[in-house]
């Protein structure tokens, strides 16, 4: 049953001509950020549905699954077999230890840059992974270097890895960047996750330790700040033969990652549908965990009350395995970072667990010398880097080549599974109308808002058709920054056509744009923190868009007996319809402007050009644009197409694209036409 609050008019004509000139506000004030408060309440929701087993023979079978379900979707893979085929550009002697410069291999054909430290004798040592964070220099920043130095003035051989994307690992040589945000969320489009790269690279990294004659297999351990604290988790949970870890300012709980500033690395997809942080953590029990959380740390993720929310509950896990003596924690009163304290706190910790020395309390820091980030390079910047360093726009460019080279060789397309597939990729579910509250018209528009049974709230502006027009034609418009931003002209000449009109703001746009995603994005990219929270929550900003759509088409069916509805979206809402297109047919026609004509990566430099909502975890493990526009149930004219960043297509490009829909529209049977402008 749907619920009309106020006057409701369901067949009433217009009062006045809708005027396009000046658009009315649907909200006469939003002093609340609806998004973010639904997203906020969602998750906390969830979180706290999450309990540990409570039996031995319980937890055993909840660590296999889970273990097993955080592989697929992160994406971890592992290569055991390969070999590293190190290559060593430059030796360091320092008092009591060497420091090497080494590239080694990770994946097929993919090496990571690492500097190696070595205490002086024969060993065998105990190795530690180090793990780095978001920090654009990678290992060569002051907080990870200092770690290493610490570590091989204490006996231990420390590898400190570049991260993926991050450090000499960077798109250009010399030029250190961020490895997140659009650019670390393009890993999706190609079935990868930033997180499963890295997660990837690090247990390569423990391959490698153990590998070394001087390193002790059977006493390894990791530790890692920030974004490195939170792989630092991960690849202890994930890979048992960790025996002692330290993850600093990174423990938290995923529920208080929803809708905060974190990286796209620290993100596992759909990942509050099945596990909470704690769960994660139980995965380490029984071996030596010790959480580090700094009490003036500016991010919520990572306050002290949200890692004991998540020690409280792993800490029963480790007195069922009858080991509480290989849990604990510390508190540093200090801001976020990896600082003395915690580096006394790791060496006394990987002493007891590592050594068998001392009692685990923190041990006194050997003074040590930091080096120039020249020094600790592998390729400085005056001389070529070694091509086998991959960067994400290599790695996504060729592994989106093969995926595209394979749809252009299919055979046969079974479309009922491919629409599955969509729904799955867009993480579509129900919504419905739950209540419709119209307010009054203002310039001949009629405002409401429509409240879903997801607990949306969605503007609209609605203007009738006109006296000389069909009473059953509308068109609906939208905008991927609200539909205060479609341009006036096209309006108006929709107006001229008497066609009704529907002015939509999609969720995170417009009069429901979140303030708190907008301001953790600014130094960032547009729906950054929002894409992400989606993510957790089992969700895509298009697939949420997509149900918005059909929200409203059902409005203009059900309740203004629309028989005729064509759309017109630009960007990621000119997707959506596309989209929807493949899955319903409630849409006789869409035009699209300004959509990327493929999700294939083509550079890096203008990456930004579309909001992270864009991304979607598998999309050309699909498929591509093609497939959707072949497998569509609406006649399509494309306006003004672009590349994934924003870059003007070319005539042969065009034709080439033009070609690969003609394939697979042959294919499905498709009769629908499809123009591009």
């Amino acid at each position: 049953m749907i619920f009309f609050s106020g006057f409701y008019n369901m067949y009433g004509g217009n009062l006045a001509k809708c005027l396009a000139d000046s658009l009315p506000r649907v909200f006469e004030m939003v002093d609340v950020d609806m998004v973010h408060s639904r997203m906020r309440d969602e998750a906390i929701m969830i979180s706290h549905t999450y309990q540990l087993p409570k039996n031995k023979k319980e937890l055993d079978e909840y660590k296999r699954k889970l273990r097993a379900k955080i592989m697929e979707k992160a994406g971890v893979k592992s290569f055991p077999e390969l070999p590293f085929e190190v290559l060593e550009t430059r030796n360091i002697q320092r008092q009591d230890y060497m420091i090497k410069n080494i590239l080694f291999q990770t994946r097929p054909g993919v090496f990571a840059t690492a500097n190696l430290y070595i205490p002086d004798g024969a060993g065998p040592f105990p190795g530690v992974l180090v793990v780095m964070g978001h920090s654009q220099n990678g290992k060569l920043y002051e907080a990870y270097q200092s770690v290493g130095h610490t570590l091989a003035l204490n006996g231990y051989v420390a590898l400190n890895i570049d991260p993926w994307g991050a450090g000499e690992r960077g798109t250009q040589h010399g030029e250190f960047e961020y490895h997140g945000a659009n650019l670390g969320a393009s890993l999706m489009d190609v079935g990868e996750t930033l997180m499963g790269m890295m997660i990837t690279d690090n247990m390569r990294g423990i391959d490698f330790l153990i590998s070394l004659p001087y390193v002790d297999e059977n006493r390894i351990g990791v530790t890692g700040a920030s974004g490195g604290g939170n792989q630092t988790m991960w690849v202890t949970a994930l890979d048992e033969r960790v025996k002692a870890s330290m993850p600093v300012v990174s423990v938290g709980t995923f529920e208080s990652q929803v809708m905060r500033s974190n990286c796209v690395g620290e993100m596992l997809v759909d990942g509050l549908t099945f596990a909470e942080a704690w769960g994660v953590l139980s995965l380490i029990s029984p071996r030596a965990l010790k959480i580090s959380n700094h009490k003036k740390d500016s991010n919520p993720t990572f306050y002290p009350e949200e890692m004991l929310r998540s020690y409280t509950r792993v800490k029963s896990i480790y007195q069922l395995e009858g080991y509480s003596e290989n849990l604990s924690y510390m508190m540093v009163d200090d801001v976020h970072g990896y600082k003395t304290e915690d580096r006394e706190g790791m060496l006394g910790w990987f002493d007891f667990h590592l050594k068998n020395k001392g009692d685990g309390s923190p041990k006194k820091e050997i003074p040590f010398q930091l080096l120039p980030e020249e020094d600790l390079m592998v390729f400085p910047p005056s001389k070529k880097r070694d091509r086998r360093v991959v960067t994400t726009a290599e790695f996504c460019k060729e592994k989106g080549r093969e995926l595209k080279k394979e749809l252009r060789e299919l055979q046969q397309i079974d479309v009922k599974q491919k629409r599955i597939e969509l729904t799955n990729i867009l993480r579509l579910h129900k919504d419905d109308i739950v209540e419709i509250s119209p307010y009054s018209s203002v310039n001949g528009w009629e405002r409401m808002v429509i409240r879903t049974s997801q607990g949306k709230l969605i503007p609209i502006l609605l203007c009738q058709p006109g006296k000389d027009s069909e009473k059953g034609n509308y068109i609906i418009m939208g905008h991927p920054k609200g539909k205060g931003k479609i341009p006036l002209d096209l309006i108006q000449s929709y107006l001229d056509r008497d066609m009704g009109i529907l002015l939509m703001d999609f969720s995170g746009t417009g009069e429901v744009l979140s303030s708190v995603s907008e301001g953790h994005d600014r130094n960032l990219v547009n729906m950054h923190t929002l894409s992400r929270a989606h993510l957790w929550l089992g969700k895509t900003v298009l697939g949420e868009w997509v149900m918005e759509l059909e929200v409203a088409i059902g409005y203009l069916k059900d309740f203004r007996n629309a028989d005729y509805i064509m759309m017109h979206g630009t960007g990621e809402v000119g997707l959506a319809g596309l989209f929807y297109s493949d899955l319903y047919d409630g849409i006789e026609h869409i035009e699209l402007k300004d959509i990327p004509i493929s999700f294939l990566f083509d550079q890096r430099e203008t990456i930004n050009y579309f909001n992270m909502g864009i991304h979607l975890p598998g999309i050309l493990n699909w498929g591509d644009i093609s497939l959707a526009a072949a497998l569509s149930m609406s006649d399509i004219k494309v306006v003004d197409p672009v590349s994934i960043s924003g870059r003007k297509i070319n005539a042969p490009k065009l034709s080439e694209i033009e070609k690969e829909f003609v394939y697979l529209k042959e294919l499905v049977n498709s009769e629908i036409e499809f123009v591009i402008e």
